[in-house]
């Protein structure tokens, strides 16, 4: 059954985040120093310089003193129990500070995901039938262009368009009367008037990169035998390409799934910084460069588990839109 099946990706998922949060932390401690290394220079460059006796009191009190894999333990220990650590920059529990930020990051991926499965799924399709054909060449042409262009470059484009032009301010998710204040209707309506801004940015690229893939996949299929073989029976064109070819031709698409969607969250880092958007990016981005271990370490560790969940959509979505696959086994 499907619900089988789901849950044994989902157990499988366990030991998966389990290895790559021992990778992360790894990953995060691997550059030379440590997070008093990253004091120690910017108290150095205004001139302060600290005794080693009270670097060695500090080294004790943040728990550097200690070993790889005690440090690892205590951190993974305390995120099972729902616990993040506490932030040695910022000095405030690492789930206050990234609680807001990850929930604004979901809701922009997921946005910027629905957008551009609404927008690639059908210009795909046309582009595949109607190919060698003009509408088929702009497709491409724009195509091309939205992969090329980087999402920062197209990022301070449409800021210069909406402040020159439109006289407003489109940087940030929200209005200066809604930036600290608290949730209400009022406030999310606010979120909804500046969200269009990153979305269209982050998914041009994305857009285009499904569209050509929508566009190679059901290429592949209309000139498979079972469609011609449909067509001889007297199946409308529009039912015909719906209920075979195009269904068929959702697998690959289907499957981009599992990586878009964290692709979405970590590689809109410098988009984020250009736009001033309070999402994970850069806050992410600070954390790795003061080596804020446990800070870095929840962000890598919660961007693996939606890849996890990704793939997991992904793979039921398959099991459900394409009967050829066994998900039984």
């Amino acid at each position: 059954m499907l619900f089988i099946y789901a849950v044994k990706r989902i157990l499988w998922g366990i030991p998966f985040l389990l290895a790559v949060s021992l990778i992360a932390f790894a990953l995060i401690q691997a550059p030379p120093g440590d997070f008093l290394t990253t004091v120690e220079m910017r108290l150095a460059y205004q001139g302060i310089t600290l005794d080693a006796a009270t670097i060695a009191d500090m080294r004790a009190q943040y728990g550097l003193d200690q070993s790889f894999l005690i440090q690892y333990w205590k951190w993974i220990s305390g995120v099972l129990q729902g616990d993040f650590g506490y932030s040695f920059f910022w000095r405030e529990p690492v789930w206050s500070l990234i609680a807001e930020r990850m929930a604004l990051s979901v809701t922009l991926a997921l946005a910027t995901l629905l957008v551009t499965w609404a927008v690639a799924l059908p210009i795909g399709i046309f582009s595949a039938v109607r190919k060698y054909s003009l509408g088929d060449y702009l497709v491409t042409f724009v195509g091309f262009v939205g992969l090329s262009v980087p999402n920062f470059l197209l990022a301070l484009g449409l800021m210069y368009i909406a402040v020159v032009y439109l006289g407003s301010d489109v940087s940030g998710l929200f209005s200066a009367a809604y930036q600290n204040a608290p949730w209400s209707w009022g406030k999310f309506v606010d979120l909804l008037a500046h969200l269009w801004i990153p979305v269209l940015i982050l998914g041009t690229s994305s857009t285009a990169s499904l569209i050509r893939i929508m566009r190679a996949n059901l290429l592949d299929e209309l000139y498979r035998p079972y469609v011609t073989t449909a067509r001889a029976k007297g199946l409308s064109e529009f039912r015909l390409l719906m209920k075979y070819p195009v269904r068929l031709a959702l697998n690959p698409f289907v499957s981009t799934i599992g990586w878009a969607f964290p692709q979405l969250i970590s590689g809109s880092i410098i988009t984020s910084v250009v736009l001033s958007l309070p999402t994970s990016g850069p806050l992410l981005l600070d954390a790795l460069l003061a080596q804020d271990m446990y800070l870095a370490g929840a962000f890598i560790l919660l961007l693996c588990a939606l890849s996890v969940i990704g793939m997991i959509v992904s793979d039921i979505l398959l099991a459900i839109i394409d009967p050829r696959i066994r998900y039984l086994k």
